[in-house]
């Protein structure tokens, strides 16, 4: 048996014995740090996809556009999962050790809340960071612009927009978390994230904490010359928390817990011990 590639059901009972349970029991100022760090990772891949996306569909069309956006915002997940850190949408998968009997929801909650809260921190750091560094302004104002119309686009989706596409983004980030378990190696790991995590946002697919910058980042810079002439009544903080984040969020919710985590618990865990 190949040693660097564990089975499904392998990475199932790492969640459920060890990942999970140590999520779960984590510290305070652990989880707090480790979430910022999170949040600013995931910021740093929107960034980028930002500025890659920017104008690049005249020339490659917008299939291959959506395609590189996608595997540049990749480099965000492979910094939480393989330099450290702790991202509320991936640890959705707690579920496992909840179910299994091995951690409280109690537990899971807490990381839960402490985790996004601290994606949201580290989010904003990274969002005040490009306000200022004038990195907007780059291509004649053209990758503000493009800020500007990803934010506006966001907080212009309706509830079941948000939701559904919610659902959609973390059933593949967890597989995402859920396969880069399965290697030891970091070249594995790397391939892991990449393909689904390019997948979610070539797709159009809604991420609650990447939002975190994505919306920030435009609600912020409504006042610049790149933002005139858009229509922008709707970013504002309802649009964050309400239009997008609370549905977005729901949606990941689903897309993780259940669908990947309760799912192969049930297949992996539970019904194997049936």
């Amino acid at each position: 048996m190949d040693m660097t590639c564990k089975s499904p059901g392998e990475i199932a009972q790492g969640f459920a014995c060890t990942i999970g349970v140590n999520k779960a029991k984590a510290g305070f100022m652990f989880l707090l740090i480790m979430g910022i760090f999170a949040g600013v990772y995931i910021a740093f891949g929107a960034q980028l996809a930002t500025i890659v996306g920017t104008g690049i569909s005249d020339h490659v069309g917008f299939g291959i556009a959506r395609f590189l956006t996608g595997a540049v915002f990749s480099v965000g997940l492979m910094l939480v999962v393989i330099a450290g850190a702790e991202l509320f949408t991936g640890n959705n998968l707690i579920v496992l050790a909840v179910l299994d009997g091995k951690a409280s929801f109690g537990g899971l909650l807490r990381n839960w809340t402490i985790v996004f809260i601290a994606n949201f921190i580290g989010s904003l750091l990274l969002v005040y960071l490009i306000h200022y560094s004038g990195l907007l302004n780059m291509s004649g104002g053209a990758v503000g612009a493009n800020a500007m119309a990803i934010a506006n686009a966001k907080v212009n989706l309706t509830f079941m927009q948000a939701f559904t596409r919610g659902i959609l983004c973390n059933w593949l980030v967890c597989l995402a978390v859920w396969m880069s378990c399965s290697s030891k190696m970091v070249i594995g790991k790397i391939f892991a994230i990449f393909f689904p995590i390019m997948a979610f946002v070539a797709s159009g697919f809604e991420h609650s904490v990447a939002n975190m910058y994505f919306i920030p980042i435009g609600m912020l810079n409504k006042g610049a010359a790149f933002a005139q002439g858009m229509d922008l009544a709707n970013l504002n903080m309802t649009g964050l928390l309400v239009t997008n984040l609370i549905p977005v969020t729901l949606g990941n919710i689903i897309g993780g817990a259940f669908f990947v985590g309760t799912l192969y618990h049930f297949v992996l865990l539970k019904g194997k011990k049936a």
